[in-house]
């Protein structure tokens, strides 16, 4: 009889095993699935790389009209116009027109891409029926949708990139460039489709008023450039809706100059200089401090080099944890715990509430994505510890916060190290994507955003919430638990590219692989969760610090 209840209760438990490693299985399958259809939706979704570019080349603008006079001169001594000359370069407006130009280049290029992509699709073949439907639906797959979304995109891009190019050339004298970009722009929105069958019915209305708004300014712009000029009614509330920054000033001191409306343009003016001069230092704080840290950091890369050759590695061998649970532990955590509750379970929930944040304004989308991270990182952390429960205490080394070395310098470090390596990675990476393969969406909503409160609360989201609860699970758990069967070197890879891939962006997997080498680098040689979760910490809010400079010099 005690053998038969023990054969029992060992048969019970080979099943509850059995049981617990089938729903495992599937819900890791699930996860494989989601998580390759939104990498793979990702290609066809533009980087910011670009759009960054041209923001840093506005603030360049604004910063050319520092110290001008009345003839068009600049102003100041020999040092002030070194500063200048080092900071804006021999020929800045020179250098924006071609950089705008490279753009817009792309933008055509990605633009042929998806058209050529979208006519692989081919329309249902099927025989029409007898008796057709009056205004039957066309069924569009999800993939068509989304490269229509880029097509839509790309054209909007380069129509705005036009308008501009055009006063770029005006200003350096290339007048008749110019009017023809204004004229091929006009031509083009007057023979463009407004809305495609694809489109929700709310679109067309709006979207119309824009296309036409667009051709109106360009048309006012053709006028007060042409020889002569012609002054189109609302030509002044046309120029200060849709163009922003040095592209508003020169085209309203066109305006005011023709207009001969001299106090205006004095004010105007007047305003531009303290524009430009506050541009100059975030110049300064965008590109020179950047430089500066990549230069200590390739210097302590070398010296880190240095000392690894001479000790024959970077690594000690000594460096492991004891591993106490099994693969299937680390795939629970991962799965379930990351991605299962926070790209699936978490979206369900919220989404279950029928509230449409968007419609609330930036304040709504910043405290929704600060509440949807933080539940994720409540659930995650929720399912870790469970999961690793049955194994408590845990052996010495295991979710320390700090170690035996100083975690603010190898944070502060590590930092610096990373920021020469990125630079490479970043310059490869927008080789091999050529400005495909998406990119945060939270990148793009503090470049283009300025509400401080919305702004505080994306700044809380990514520079303290993400590296905390990312670097407890990638680094503290993760990482130390892949030593169990793969040398510590091969760990810090391989939870760096799984790190990557959790963002579901192409683009970003390569150099995000490269920080979180960085950072398992960092946990490993410090033993302390505090020195990767500052470096996190800090490369976030730099990041978040610049974006925020970019995108205010386009005001």
């Amino acid at each position: 009889m005690a053998i038969a209840t023990a054969e029992n209760i060992v048969g019970n438990g080979m099943t509850g095993q059995t049981i617990r490693r089938l729903i495992l299985g599937a819900i890791t399958l699930v996860v494989a699935a989601l998580l390759g259809t939104s990498l793979l939706g990702s290609l066809g979704e533009p980087q910011i790389t670009d759009r960054l570019e041209l923001y840093q080349t506005d603030l360049l603008l604004h910063a050319t009209e520092l110290g001008k006079t009345e003839g068009g001169g600049a102003s100041g001594d020999r040092a002030t116009a070194n500063t200048y000359k080092t900071l804006l370069g021999n020929d800045p407006l020179g250098e924006a027109l071609k950089q705008y130009q490279k753009v817009r280049q792309s933008a055509a290029t990605n633009l042929k891409q998806f058209e050529t992509r979208l006519q692989q699709f081919k329309p249902d073949s099927a025989p029409a029926p007898a008796n057709p439907v009056p205004n039957r639906s066309k069924r569009i797959t999800a993939p068509q949708q989304q490269i229509k979304t880029a097509i839509q995109q790309q054209r909007d891009l380069i129509n705005h990139l036009d308008l501009r190019l055009g006063i770029l050339q005006a200003v350096q004298d290339k007048t008749p460039d110019a009017l023809k970009s204004w004229t091929e722009l006009v031509n083009r929105l007057g023979d463009r489709p407004v809305q495609s069958q694809s489109q929700p019915q709310s679109q067309p209305q709006s979207q119309a008023l824009e296309v036409q708004t667009l051709s109106d300014t360009a048309q006012v712009l053709n006028g007060i450039w042409s020889d002569p000029p012609r002054l189109l009614p609302d030509a002044e509330p046309l120029i200060q809706k849709n163009l922003e920054g040095w592209f508003r000033y020169k085209s309203l001191s066109r305006l005011y100059e023709l207009q001969q409306r001299s106090d205006v343009l004095a004010t105007l003016k007047t305003a531009e200089q303290a524009v430009a001069q506050q541009t100059l230092i975030k110049l300064a704080l965008v590109g020179t401090l950047p430089a500066l840290g990549g230069v200590a950091g390739l210097i302590l890369l070398l010296v880190m080099g240095i000392r690894a050759l001479r000790s024959r590695s970077a690594l000690p061998e000594n460096f492991t944890w004891e591993v106490p649970w099994t693969w299937e532990t680390i795939v629970q955590v991962l799965v379930v715990g990351f991605f299962f509750m926070g790209q699936i379970v978490i979206p369900l929930v919220v989404g279950a509430f029928g509230i449409s944040f968007a419609a609330f304004g930036i304040r709504a989308k910043a405290a929704y994505t600060l509440t949807y991270y933080l539940l994720m990182a409540g659930s995650g952390l929720a399912v870790l510890y469970f999961s690793i429960k049955p194994f408590l205490p845990l052996p010495e080394g295991w979710f320390r916060p700090t170690g035996k070395r100083s975690w603010i310098v190898w944070g502060i470090g590590g930092y610096f190290a990373a920021l020469p390596l990125m630079l490479i990675i970043s310059i490869l990476n927008q080789q091999i994507w050529q400005g495909q393969g998406g990119s945060n969406p939270l990148l793009q909503i503090v470049l283009e955003e300025g509400d401080p409160i919305a702004l505080s609360m994306f700044f809380l989201t990514a520079s303290i919430a993400a590296p905390v609860f990312e670097e407890i699970f990638f680094r503290g758990f993760l990482l130390p638990s892949l030593t169990r069967y793969v040398p510590v070197g091969w760990a810090i890879g391989l939870s760096a590219l799984i790190f990557a891939m959790a963002h579901l962006s192409l683009s970003e997997v390569l150099p995000l692989t490269v920080l979180g080498s960085v950072l398992g680098f960092v946990y490993t040689r410090s033993r302390s969760l505090l020195a990767p979760i500052l470096l996190h910490s800090l490369w976030n809010s730099v990041t978040m610090l610049g974006l925020f400079l970019l995108g205010s010099g386009v005001k």
